[in-house]
């Protein structure tokens, strides 16, 4: 695979010019078992020495996953709770955005089963699937016991919450809406320069960690090629890897 890094390169050139720091982390969606692709995604983890934040979906997560995550390389976080869509006509797919009585119960039961299986290994994340949430059950989530919200782009404040942080990411490799495979590498490498650009530019938050959306279960050749690339691009031009231990 060819792919043209030069704006890329310019741009965390320019970033390093700036003195801007350019934390980075990366979250995977969906874990439920062990796979031999759960465990390509760990021996990329530890090939670019980037770790993964494993969003894993407490309804159908096995006592086997639990056994082959290690809290260090692949960190477990909270993926909603079963992974089924509960929208309404003309809503886009959520389990966590239209309004039901059990909404709350949900996520509550979602970090109450991971504390089970992981223990002291997990991070008090929560992940809605989609990306999607509905804002009154934002600050429940705090009560309920998690620390952090991730969902997809720029976060417009640090906190979604009092005391629940607000830790996005940004850039997702998956042409979800066409052949699901590799979307243009030119058009990845432009949305992250962008991206950069605007931090530099005080136009997006500058702190918040720039952050690497993949789903291991539906890569292809293209997509995995295209991620180690990436990562590896990311952090040889003066991007830190964060993970949820860096807000302790």
């Amino acid at each position: 695979m060819q792919i043209d890094w030069t704006p890329l390169r310019t741009e965390l050139a320019a970033c390093r010019h700036d003195g801007l720091p350019v934390p980075f982390w990366w979250r995977d969606d969906d874990a439920v078992a062990p796979t031999s692709e759960l465990e390509q995604l760990e021996d990329l983890s530890r090939a670019t020495e980037l770790p993964v934040h494993l969003a894993v979906i407490p309804a159908h997560a096995t006592a086997e996953l639990a056994g082959c995550v290690d809290g260090e390389q692949l960190i477990p976080v909270v993926h909603g709770w079963a992974h089924q869509d509960h929208s309404g006509p003309d809503e886009k797919k959520n389990e966590f955005l239209t309004d039901r009585p059990d909404l709350a119960n949900d996520s509550a039961l979602g970090l109450a089963r991971m504390r089970d299986l992981f223990g002291t290994q997990l991070r008090r994340m929560f992940v809605p699937p989609w990306n999607r949430v509905q804002p009154a059950l934002i600050p429940k989530l705090r009560d309920q016991g998690f620390e952090v919200i991730s969902t997809f782009g720029p976060r417009k404040s640090i906190n979604a919450a009092p005391g629940l942080m607000q830790i996005n990411t940004h850039i997702d490799p998956i042409w979800w809406k066409g052949t699901r495979d590799l979307i243009a590498p030119e058009t990845l490498v432009a949305t992250t320069v962008a991206h950069l650009a605007a931090r530099r530019q005080r136009t997006e938050d500058s702190q918040e960690p720039l952050g690497l959306l993949t789903h291991h279960l539906v890569h292809t050749p293209a997509i995995w090629a295209f991620t180690q690339s990436f990562v590896n691009e990311m952090l040889s031009g003066g991007a830190t890897p964060w993970t949820m231990e860096t807000t302790k």
